[in-house]
């Protein structure tokens, strides 16, 4: 099955591989960027919204700057979108919003759906909120909405300044990784898993309106073991300094998903372990 799409954030990490993946499979996609509209400008956000007239939404669009008060008001109003469900025509099936595992309260045990929600810093505080408002807004429409919360995604293309690129290039380069001086665990899945898994949820016209589902692997791994496995990969010695990062607020030892949900509703799995994972990333340059 395919139609017409709408992808923001389609300039971003997840939206690039997502408006290839809908390409491949025959959709005609509309992508917004930061270059084509201003999201913050809910008149214009909501015109380009009307243009596309989609069959489906991937709200993807992300904004995390918050130095400024300028800035953090200008994430909200990305990361919350007010202006998307309001703006869809008619012919609109489903919105599926990509949230963040930063939503939830760190727990010592895999996190199902129903963890508390206690977002982890400014960001998850707003993707928590844009996820609830999604919901309801949703709801008051009739159209059927998804939000899923994706666990540590990487692989190609991903931002520089993120932790795998940074382990990669100093494969390549022989520079240093800083890592942070305590313990954390991430569970870290495939960007093609998540990409798999939205195009899953926005087909699946069973799927409950308002639906909660996580996607991860429900393994985590440390930031010195991947360094480990990512030496392996690489067939590269990758040096590190303990205590050179000063960390982030999401950082915990213990963070990983149970993803048995997203099975039972999409028949979603995920299909590439980090291993493999590593060496595609590297591969891909």
């Amino acid at each position: 099955m395919s139609g017409r799409a709408l992808v923001t954030g389609a300039g971003g990490f997840v939206g690039r591989h997502l408006a290839d993946r809908l390409r491949a499979d025959g959709w005609s996609v509309t992508g917004l960027t930061r270059a084509d509209v201003d999201l913050t400008d809910p008149g214009a956000a909501a015109a380009a919204v009307r243009a596309a007239d989609p069959d489906v939404v991937f709200s993807l669009a992300a904004g995390r700057a918050k130095a400024t008060a300028q800035e953090r008001a200008a994430t909200v109003a990305v990361n919350t979108s007010p202006w998307l469900v309001d703006a869809l025509p008619d012919r609109c099936r489903a919105v599926v919003r990509l949230g963040s595992s930063t939503e939830y309260a760190a727990g010592p045990v895999p996190l199902a759906e129903d963890a508390p929600l206690h977002p982890r810093g400014f960001f998850g505080a707003t993707k928590a909120a844009g996820s609830l408002l999604l919901q309801a807004a949703a709801a008051e429409r009739g159209v059927r909405a998804a939000v899923l919360r994706a666990f540590q995604v990487y692989g190609p293309g991903d931002h520089p300044t993120r932790l795998v690129p940074v382990v990669l290039a100093a494969a390549r380069s022989g520079g240093t990784v800083p890592l942070p001086a305590g313990v954390s665990r991430r569970d870290w899945v495939w960007v093609g898993d998540v990409v798999d898994a939205c195009v899953r949820a926005a087909l699946a016209d069973d799927l409950p309106p308002g639906a909660v589902l996580n996607i991860g692997t429900g393994v985590q791994t440390g930031v010195a073991d991947l360094v480990a496995t990512a030496e392996r990969v690489t067939g590269r010695p990758i040096a590190t300094a303990s205590g050179a990062h000063p960390g982030r607020a999401w950082d915990t030892a213990d963070w990983v998903c149970d993803p048995r949900a997203a099975r039972a509703a999409l028949g979603w799995v995920p299909t590439v372990g980090l291993e493999e994972g590593l060496a595609r990333t590297w591969a891909a340059g």
